[in-house]
């Protein structure tokens, strides 16, 4: 039996409707975990039964979002959203619009599409010049030849300032107008999302030892964010670092414990920073007799391993670049966050994985992250849906034209074994001198103290 909609869909629903007596556009703000895809199914559903529209067209930042809209949209319209004869209508990617033939685009003209557009924030530009390809393929495209479109975000902003595609800002402030918003607040009180609690990871007495030709120098910091501050190391070495990535998965498996006496088939989620890295935390769980999947941008059927692994017992799941945002595997209660991806952006919707609520037991999300200063203050704003820094359009003068990736992914997290900038950290490692004539390699060890302390922040 098909459930209910949510109060909140419910809400949004009849608001978009009568939204639409006046205009095709419609832009909704939901936090991460809150159900928006059956939001727009039951929408489709009711566009639909009053006859206004004859086809819905889908698009998302990656091919597991699309699969789970084909899933939703079938079991709520009773009909299929595969493309094929017979079907209601097609979800793509993105990246698809580009090789679309001419009779994809004449489906515009020929019939009434409802355009749903998830995580919209990917497509920049409310001008086809300040646009990135994807932006301008749906305001030169669709924009003005859909019959209602239905942009989606729960994180409605872009890490290089711009303004995304669909969106309204108002002026002269250029901030963000959503016609609906469903905070993270409301979604705890309302039982639909969990209430997070981040734990962020410090350590007391860190030891730095830095050899040179003829000298050694020892130093000691009381912090990690001391020891970014002045030392040569980077985030990204204590991420690779043997202690700090031991002490991280520890506490992540100890609370897994804990959370799996309530709920049994609860599971964590490791984000790796590239492949190496991956498989570096798959040999620590490994050693402590953990059962994991490791599923990267390189792993072959990666959306048949996620879906195995959704219904399955499995304690955790390891990835790279693949379950950032839109994934959706509910079982997942727990994360360690060791991503050397910094943007806001990013770390919301990677928190946005372990948010969506079960049952009346599960309440609470747990997230393991290293006391790196970005990463605190980011943790310190996720009570802020839409943190007015952020969801701010500033005047910028016309770009190059852009090629599109996936908005708040690097890149390189995405190299094979062996590729430039994929290269194994270890506790060891070697810095060169920025002097112009070289001066010889230094190498410097880093060692953690006994004495972690933990930060707990309870957002709600």
């Amino acid at each position: 039996m098909k459930a209910s909609p949510r109060k909140w869909q419910s809400q949004c629903i009849e608001i978009a409707l009568e939204h639409y007596t006046t205009t095709p556009h419609f832009f909704c703000q939901a936090t991460p975990g809150a159900g928006k895809t059956r939001m727009a199914a039951e929408l489709a559903r009711r566009l639909l039964g009053q006859g206004k529209i004859d086809l819905v067209l889908c698009f998302a930042p990656s091919c597991q979002v699309v699969d789970g809209f084909r899933s939703t949209f079938a079991t709520v319209l009773g009909r299929r959203l595969d493309g094929l004869i017979g079907a209601v209508g097609a979800a793509s990617t993105y990246q698809s619009m580009e090789h679309q033939d001419e009779a994809f685009w004449r489906l515009f003209d020929d019939y009434r599409v409802f355009a749903v557009f998830d995580e919209i924030h990917h497509c920049s530009g409310y001008d086809p010049v300040l646009s990135n390809a994807w932006g301008q393929q749906i305001l030169l495209k669709m924009q003005d030849r859909a019959a209602f479109t239905l942009a989606l975000s729960g994180t409605p902003w872009r890490s290089d300032d711009r303004g995304i595609a669909l969106a309204r800002y108002s002026n002269p402030e250029g901030r963000l107008i959503c016609d609906y918003r469903y905070g993270l607040k409301e979604a705890i009180f309302d039982g639909v999302c969990r209430s997070p609690r981040i734990v962020l990871l410090d350590n007391q007495m860190l030891r730095l030892k830095e050899d040179f030709a003829n000298d050694s120098t020892v130093k000691f910091f009381p912090s990690i964010a001391k020891l970014l501050r002045e030392s040569p190391v980077s985030y990204e070495d204590l991420l690779f670092h043997e202690d700090a990535l031991s002490q991280l998965l520890d506490l992540g498996s100890k609370k897994l414990d804990e959370v799996r006496m309530l709920k049994p088939n609860a599971a964590g989620l490791v984000v790796a920073t590239n492949i190496d890295h991956a498989h570096q935390v798959a040999l620590a769980l490994k050693s402590r007799g953990e059962s994991f999947q490791v599923v990267t941008t390189r792993t072959p059927d990666a959306q048949q391993v996620i879906n195995r692994f959704k219904n399955s017992d499995c304690r955790w799941i390891v990835a790279v670049g693949m379950i950032s945002e839109g994934t959706d595997i509910p079982r997942l209660q727990v994360c360690c966050y060791l991503s050397r991806i910094r943007t806001e952006l990013h770390y919301r919707q990677v928190l946005g994985r372990v948010l969506r609520r079960m049952g009346d037991i599960d309440d609470q999300a747990w997230l393991f992250v290293l006391a790196e200063p970005t990463l605190r203050r980011f943790s310190q704003r996720i009570a802020d849906d839409l943190p007015d820094d952020l969801a701010v359009v500033c005047t910028v003068s016309a770009p190059k034209f852009e090629p599109c990736s996936i908005e708040g992914e690097d890149l390189f997290a995405q190299a094979l074994p062996g590729e430039p900038g994929n290269s194994p950290h270890v506790t060891t490692m070697q810095k060169f001198s920025s002097q112009v004539d070289l001066d010889p390699v230094s190498t410097y060890q880093i060692s953690f103290s006994k004495n972690y302390r933990q930060q707990l922040l309870a957002v709600f």
